[in-house]
């Protein structure tokens, strides 16, 4: 490949409207780590449903690219975040994915902290030491409406407008009632973008998703992002007869266009994600009125879309691990005193979306490889079935552009 750089500006003027990105960002090293500092650096991302932190002392771990953050559950019932680095000589504190623990204890020298982050105990460190100079260092932490959200910034950006915004739509779902029923975690061999834009149209839907299409319509008003807020007088009745149930379901868009929340309705007669379409929990989580409600869908970029239903809800959790390798989470909440074996199949609830999963891996994993190529050149998209796609590029764009330091990236 050339050896020579242009300034980053240079490559984000290159792409033109409405057409795919150029081959570096889905390629690059230089540009993936611009990706890393610029938005999964600085933004609120999605870590998790607050329900799998069950007790005290219960805690995960995540990785966003350099950063290592361990997320417990204190004993007053909040829900911390810190950087997984000891303040004795930086050593991971925490070393498994998740677990419980009474007090965060470092396994080289077992500096140790409460679950507020305090250092508590620190072995023969000298009159002079002074404890409360070295607790954990913070990462900003939110919970909203039994979703938790962290941000690496050292200022985050607003939350209040995300957080408004859908309470209201999620608490109808009643999360704080939910436990993890299932979790899958998947590696897609492409670019994060590019999970993304796969999940944001279902132009690819009818050739790549027959379990998904039984239930999910491939109708562009309901998987696209109707920037002019107008919807046929299907999804109006759909969305008034909701509202007036109690049920806010109404297309809210940021005004940045980060997120995106909308009750939108499944194909006819059809109630949940699963082959026979009909209810995969008979012990509902959430208070939804209707069976047929369809399902209320939450997009956060860069890091979740989310299906919540009648019955149970799904969250994905998208993290970027190398320029062309991405880990996508999938967890199914149902009610916490539903039993599996009585009230659910687990097979039946997770089966349309594990197989969703790995139809869009291998769709990523294609074009992935199609963009490598050196005859790979952006093509327009469709209007009518990948406005989704065309928002999210334009809001990527957009952070880069305002963002971006100037650096020069190495051309591929």
């Amino acid at each position: 490949m050339p050896g020579y750089t242009q300034p980053l500006s240079e490559l984000l003027a290159q792409h033109k409207p409405g057409y795919g990105l150029p081959q570096a960002f889905y390629t690059s090293a230089e540009v993936f780590a611009e990706d890393m500092e610029t938005i999964f650096y600085r933004d609120w991302l999605y870590a998790f449903p607050a329900c799998s932190l069950e007790k005290a002392g219960s805690y995960q771990r995540l990785r966003i690219g350099a950063y290592d953050v361990v997320v417990v559950r204190d004993n007053q019932g909040n829900i911390r975040a810190f950087h997984n680095s000891c303040r004795h000589r930086g050593s991971v504190i925490c070393t498994s994915s998740q677990g419980r623990v009474a007090k965060l204890t470092c396994p080289y020298h077992q500096w140790t902290y409460g679950l507020d982050g305090k250092l508590v105990w620190a072995r023969d460190m000298g009159a002079d030491f002074d404890p409360s100079q070295h607790s954990l260092k913070p990462v900003h932490c939110r919970v909203v409406s039994g979703l938790v959200y962290i941000c690496l910034a050292a200022d985050a950006p607003d939350f209040e407008e995300f957080a408004s915004t859908v309470t209201p739509y999620l608490g109808v779902h009643d999360l704080s009632d939910a436990k993890v029923a299932f979790q899958s975690t998947i590696i897609e061999n492409g670019n994060w973008k590019l999970v993304w834009e796969n999940n944001r149209e279902c132009y690819h839907c009818a050739g790549n998703h027959p379990d998904l299409c039984r239930t999910y319509p491939e109708d562009p008003s309901i998987t696209g992002v109707s920037p002019d807020g107008t919807f046929p007088e299907k999804v109006e009745n759909h969305f008034n007869r909701l509202e007036g149930a109690g049920a806010p379901s109404r297309f809210k868009m940021a005004q940045d266009g980060q997120f995106r929340v909308a009750r939108m309705p499944l194909l006819d007669g059809a109630e949940s994600y699963t082959l026979d379409g009909k209810i995969a929990v008979q012990k509902r989580l959430g208070q939804v009125p209707f069976l047929d409600a369809g399902t209320l869908l939450l997009f956060h970029y860069p890091t979740t879309w989310n299906h919540f239903l009648t019955d149970h809800s799904i969250t994905f959790r998208v993290t970027p691990i190398s320029p062309m390798e991405t880990e996508v989470q999938t967890t199914w909440l149902v009610h916490k005193d539903a039993v599996e074996g009585v009230d659910y199949d687990l097979k039946n609830l997770t089966t349309v979306w594990e197989h969703t999963n790995d139809e869009d891996r291998r769709v990523v994993e294609h074009n992935q490889q199609g963009i490598c190529s050196p005859a790979y050149e952006p093509g327009p998209y469709s209007t009518l079935h990948e406005d989704g796609v065309i928002q999210f590029v334009n809001w990527y764009l957009d952070r880069m552009r305002t963002r971006q330091p100037g650096l020069a990236i190495a051309a591929e």
